[in-house]
């Protein structure tokens, strides 16, 4: 576990917070004790965002929920979009890459989605999961017959077991498969997401301490899974949930409790809030 601990809230400027598994409940909710921990973090004039796996469409109702001001990281951070759902910079899978990734998806037995052209799209609506990511994204999804041609402007790739063990095994494979092509991880037990590479978390960080002018030092940042590891290492302070895998516990500077027992307000009070 990384040492340190903020002294208040001169030292934290601002809060960048992972959203499933780390803000929101395993049922995917806001718990009232979360959104009032935001509007503390705002009282005490600490900025605060959110950088997500999740697609532009899935974040919508959390922008409007918390009244965020501040730029979001979608795809892992790989599209940045003002809280308006402008586009401010945004990175595409290559398309050599992205088509090797579907290929081995397909090889692996993995459902594939293919998140392009903003919208998510599958070949089979009834797959594994389909329904849990129509309530995570308030959304439905674009059935096609060929993902090919999508692959030119893929965002996100996604490969989908509900043999958790098995994606586990696929992960490594996979990232093997493609090196620097593309980043590959599990965002969930069940999602395996291959995005642009070097263009995650941590280049999220970076882009709101150079767009916002703060210290990398003064920023925190909250997380439960092995792609919210390069946010810790680029920010000042880290907390990871308790629900995380023991090596993301590690890498953090702090643990909360889980996702499921209202960790990330917890987080706030123990670590990021003047107490």
């Amino acid at each position: 576990m990384k040492s340190g601990h903020p002294s208040g809230d001169r030292r934290i400027a601002f809060v960048i917070s992972d959203v499933d598994g780390t803000l929101v409940t395993s049922d995917k909710s806001l718990t009232p004790r979360s959104r009032d921990a935001v509007r503390r973090l705002d009282a005490a004039g600490i900025g605060f965002t959110i950088a997500s796996a999740r697609p532009p469409m899935g974040l919508t109702s959390l922008i409007a929920e918390l009244g965020l001001r501040h730029p979001i990281g979608a795809f892992n951070g790989s599209t940045l979009l003002d809280p308006d759902g402008t586009i401010i910079a945004e990175h595409f899978i290559p398309e050599d890459t992205a088509r090797e990734a579907v290929r081995l998806f397909g090889g692996l037995g993995l459902a594939i989605w293919v998140f392009a052209r903003g919208q998510w799209n599958l070949r089979d609506p009834h797959g594994p999961y389909t329904d849990l990511e129509r309530r995570t994204l308030q959304a439905e999804p674009t059935c096609v017959g060929d993902l090919g041609p999508l692959l030119g402007a893929a965002s996100k790739i996604v490969g989908v077991s509900a043999d958790t063990d098995h994606l586990a095994e696929c992960e490594g494979r996979v990232a093997e498969a493609l090196g620097n092509g593309a980043d590959v991880h599990r965002s969930q037990a069940y999602y395996l997401d291959v995005t642009p590479h070097g263009q995650g978390k941590g280049t999220f960080v970076d882009a709101i301490a150079r767009r916002l002018g703060i210290p990398h030092a003064r920023i925190a940042t909250l997380g439960d899974a092995a792609n919210d590891m390069p946010m810790f290492a680029r920010s000042g302070f880290s907390v990871a949930m308790g629900n995380a895998t023991e090596a993301v516990k590690r890498a953090a500077s702090a643990v909360t409790t889980g996702n499921d027992e209202d960790g990330f307000a917890k987080a706030v009070d123990d670590f990021l809030l003047t107490r």
